[in-house]
């Protein structure tokens, strides 16, 4: 089962055959249609991170979607129920930027996966350029814990932003796996591998496979950064990115990311 918010085009529960939510969403959360959706699966588009143009992390998460498909396998042995959400241009996307786009995203709901498909296309006649990222939130038991780690990034260059999250500083990760008890996690890892694991510390383990178009990835825990206090313990996030080389778009091209979401037990 899921959920979905057509207001940023949020996936905000997916939960497994015995009832448990992967998905992970903060208690400050106010469901206004206003105020982005901290949790879930939020986009970030057409801006990743702070931008001088716009707010942090673009617009499409302050935006409604529409509804413009959604089908179900009529074979009751292999189910997959699917949405397709649409985003194009209007006067609030080009007061901050001035382009002709249409995002379509589509959720399917597989036996054993969470499967997620951003598709933008270029509409206008002049070229465009973007960052994006799905600012995937996943529970844990206790993030303030070593058993909750994420392994698969060990060799990669990686920006960190503790510093200064608009100066950030190349490093290289020599750890095999990165934990979160000792202080904030704020690191795009670039050109990364195509499955991240995040062991949740309960015994299982979730993927983030980036199936295609998606080359980075942000791991991401606020610490005692975050009010109330404790709930940076419930929650990692582990996002597919595209930021280390921003996507460009001529008129009429089209640029397509895939992610596939997946829990096994260790």
């Amino acid at each position: 089962m899921a959920e979905l918010y057509l207001f940023g085009a949020v996936v905000t529960s997916w939960c497994q055959p015995q009832g448990s939510d992967v998905l992970y969403v903060r208690p400050d959360v106010i469901f206004d249609g206003v105020k982005p959706i901290s949790g879930g699966v939020p986009h970030c588009f057409p801006r990743f991170g702070p931008s001088a143009d716009m707010q942090q992390h673009g617009f499409a998460r302050n935006c409604t979607w529409k509804v413009v498909d959604s089908h179900a396998d009529i074979n009751p042995d292999y189910p997959e129920p699917a949405v397709l959400l649409q985003l194009q241009d209007n006067d609030y996307t080009r007061s901050m930027w001035n382009y002709s786009f249409k995002a379509v995203y589509e959720v399917t709901l597989r036996s054993d996966r969470l499967k997620v498909e951003l598709r933008v296309l270029n509409t206008g006649g002049k070229e465009f350029d973007f960052t994006t990222a799905l600012h995937s939130y996943f529970g844990v038991a206790d993030a303030s814990s070593p058993a909750v780690n994420v392994k698969g990034l060990k060799g990669k260059s990686y920006l960190d932003k503790v510093p200064d999250a608009n100066q950030p500083v190349e490093k290289v990760e020599t750890h095999d796996v990165i934990s979160f008890g000792k202080g904030l996690v704020d690191s795009v890892y670039l050109d990364t591998e195509a499955e991240t694991l995040l062991d949740v510390g309960t015994g299982c383990s979730v993927s983030v496979e980036n199936t295609r178009g998606f080359s980075d990835t942000v791991v991401w825990n606020p610490h005692e950064t975050l009010k109330p206090e404790g709930v940076w313990k419930e929650f990692v996030c582990v996002e597919s990115a595209q930021v280390s080389k921003p996507v460009v778009l001529g008129p009429g091209d089209e640029w397509l990311g895939e992610v596939n979401i997946s829990v096994f037990d260790h």
